[in-house]
């Protein structure tokens, strides 16, 4: 019996130690990839073309064209990891949607993935720019029409550049579904976002989002929000644990637009 539990418990030692290189192995090749690149602040609405290594939930109030204000916890974001060097995966939890309308039913939203690759990158010691490309996915999980009604793949192209304390992220993305193409159409993403870096822990931002779409039901439309916003930090917590906070707010700047305004706050935590 004493020798059946003593080799359990150097089982066990050698399972835990097993479990501790591994994930001191992962975090070391996730601060590589970080070190390759520039250090840029992602912005709030834009995905950043940078590998990062966080979890986040957002928080997006619209007001909508009836006046109501629709509120989206969670904002389609949620566990960011760097698996490998030129690799990030993320795994989004699905929305909740609270529709302020009698008529209309509140639920979750779709669940979602992106994967990045990194092609091309230098920190601000190199060059100071990036170029990556993503990969989304949607499923049409959503519950009473709070999704949409087929799976989309998203491909897109993203970059940056900095120079000195201010630098711009870009990407371009169109959205293509898995079925009901002629309801649904394809939605062309251009995201814009400017930002300064102040002190040593503010970043003023200005993003143009522009979404431009071809076939469907809304063929031939554009709209473009200007968001202006301010991030703080990166604010150290504990051990390698940081937290950043942010928030903007979403102005219409084309006549038509598919909401009048939002307010985003974002809360991440990167490690």
């Amino acid at each position: 019996m004493r020798l059946r539990t003593l080799s359990l418990v150097l089982l066990a030692c050698g399972v835990l130690e097993a479990q501790d290189d591994f994930l001191s192995d992962w975090l070391d090749r996730s601060d590589q990839a970080k070190q390759d690149q520039p250090q840029w602040m992602t912005p709030l609405v834009t995905v950043t073309p940078r590998l990062e290594q966080e979890f986040r939930t957002d928080l997006v109030v619209e007001q909508t064209a009836s006046g109501n204000d629709l509120v989206n916890f969670g904002n389609s974001k949620g566990l960011e990891l760097i698996p490998v060097e030129p690799v990030e995966i993320i795994l989004n939890a699905p929305p909740y949607l609270e529709h302020n309308q009698g008529n209309v039913q509140d639920g979750f939203g779709d669940v979602s993935f992106l994967g990045k690759v990194r092609l091309l990158s230098g920190n601000e010691e190199r060059g100071n720019y990036i170029l990556t490309v993503f990969l989304a996915a949607s499923i049409p999980t959503g519950s009473y029409s709070n999704g949409a009604r087929s799976g989309v793949i998203t491909p897109t192209v993203a970059g940056g550049k900095g120079w000195g304390k201010f630098d711009v992220e870009s990407t371009l993305g169109a959205g293509l579904p898995t079925s009901h193409n002629h309801a649904i159409g394809h939605a062309i993403a251009f995201n814009n976002a400017f930002q300064y870096h102040v002190l040593s822990k503010l970043w003023p931002e200005v993003e143009v989002n522009s979404t431009f779409w071809k076939d469907g039901a809304d063929d031939g439309k554009k709209q473009t929000f200007l968001t202006p916003g301010l991030i703080l930090g990166r604010m150290k917590l504990h051990g390698r644990l940081s937290a950043v906070v942010g928030a903007g707010f979403q102005v219409a700047a084309t006549h038509y637009h598919t909401y009048n305004h939002a307010a985003v706050i974002t809360v991440r935590f990167p490690f």
